[in-house]
């Protein structure tokens, strides 16, 4: 049985000690096209053209192809990037009010090879 001044000692510290910050959704990398943004992989993310008033429109065979940046639970809008919910009932990053994505066809880091797909798909900037 723990110890119960041990119990109040680790209470009365979480109540005055910050918790540790969330990752950030994304970061910048670096690509042939310039600074884009990328997830915590270092793959590059992307919008999407038919995306509207901050909702995907990216499901099913879409989806497989690029796959959305999903939020962990518990995950908090900070700055241009805040959370847009799917269909599914899962959260999507967002970037300024665009879901952000990664392209299957991305094999590493720096790669771009989804930016222009079908004229509607674009390298997310920072």
């Amino acid at each position: 049985m723990p110890d119960l001044r041990s119990a109040c000692l680790v209470l009365a510290l979480s109540a005055v000690l910050p918790l540790p910050a969330a990752a950030a959704p994304a970061m910048t990398g670096g690509s042939a096209l310039g600074p884009v943004l990328t997830d915590a992989r270092g793959m590059t993310l992307y919008i999407f053209d038919e995306d509207r008033d901050g909702q995907s429109a990216c499901y099913d065979a879409c989806a497989v192809n690029w796959p959305p940046l999903l939020a962990e639970a518990g995950a908090v809008p900070e700055g241009d990037f805040t959370l847009s919910p799917r269909k599914d009932g899962a959260m999507q990053w967002t970037l300024r009010g665009q879901p952000l994505y990664t392209w299957i066809k991305d094999a590493a880091p720096g790669d771009v090879t989804g930016d222009g797909v079908k004229g509607v798909w674009h390298a997310a900037k920072p």
